[in-house]
């Protein structure tokens, strides 16, 4: 064998080494997320497939209309799949370029619908919540959502995983500081009602959402910060007649959001 000639001729089939390593901050992984990624116009770097799966009849769609758009496709062991820290990929992840934010003075004035609705999460840590909240935010006609950026959970591959694909679709803000943020809607017309079951909030029935508002939901079992509630117009609560003291987050903020979406269709 002439070893002069070794790599020349045809090129190899053998897959290029990875550019980088992966940062699962910019992955998104699951066939919808990633359908949604793709109908959402998302500049993404490649998708990779498990090879046992790529003649799936829905994976078949998502890579068609990867290639249209001039994605590059992998193909990929086990292996590959084996190092994500998720589990629940169904055989598919596709690297995103980093998260852009919206500007708050960006959202203040964008109209879904005939009154702005916007939610602030205060300082809401668990990703799972956080996605959830986006995504039916996003199903309840919210022109944006506001995140902190200490102390809570930024739109990273868990929050996308959970938002379902919410997340492409939906204006999301990061601010340094949440009583700001309020300061500056409250100096914009934006009426703010936190969530907040103590002495002093009403029943959401008895709420008035239909104008520009701002719901504000706090942290995971610690609620609204008390400086955050006393920069709220007014305190509203879920009824709850049973036992259980609390609703987990995210189904609170559904309950009061679809309360928003109620009284506004009258």
């Amino acid at each position: 064998m002439d070893r002069r000639r070794v790599g020349k001729g045809k090129p190899s089939h053998a897959r290029p080494a990875r550019e980088r390593k992966l940062d699962f901050d910019d992955v998104m992984y699951g066939i919808h997320v990633v359908e949604e990624a793709l109908a959402a116009g998302e500049r993404l770097r490649a998708i990779h497939v498990a090879d046992d799966r790529k003649r799936d009849p829905q994976l078949r769609a998502l890579i068609a209309a990867a290639k249209e758009r001039e994605i590059l496709v992998r193909f990929e062991d086990r292996a590959f799949f084996a190092q994500l820290p998720f589990k629940v990929h169904q055989g598919v992840i596709a690297i995103a370029p980093p998260f852009e934010y919206a500007q708050l003075h960006d959202v203040i004035g964008q109209r879904r619908g005939k009154h702005a609705f916007i939610v602030i999460l205060d300082h809401l840590t668990d990703p799972h919540n956080v996605g959830a909240i986006i995504r039916t935010a996003e199903c309840a006609g919210a022109d944006a959502v506001i995140l902190p950026e200490r102390r809570s959970a930024g739109v990273n591959a868990t929050v996308r995983k959970a938002a379902a694909g919410a997340a492409e679709h939906l204006p999301i803000v990061r601010i340094g500081n949440v009583n700001e943020a309020i300061r500056t809607l409250k100096k914009a017309g934006v009426w703010v009602a936190g969530a907040d079951a103590g002495e002093g909030s009403v029943l959401m029935y008895e709420a008035d959402f239909d104008r520009d508002l701002a719901l504000v939901i706090g942290a995971e079992g610690a609620g609204l910060a008390p400086l955050v509630a006393r920069e709220c117009d007014y305190l509203v609560r879920v009824p709850m007649p049973g036992i259980t003291e609390s609703l987990n987050a995210s189904v609170a903020a559904g309950v009061l959001m679809y309360e928003v979406l109620r009284q506004r269709r009258g």
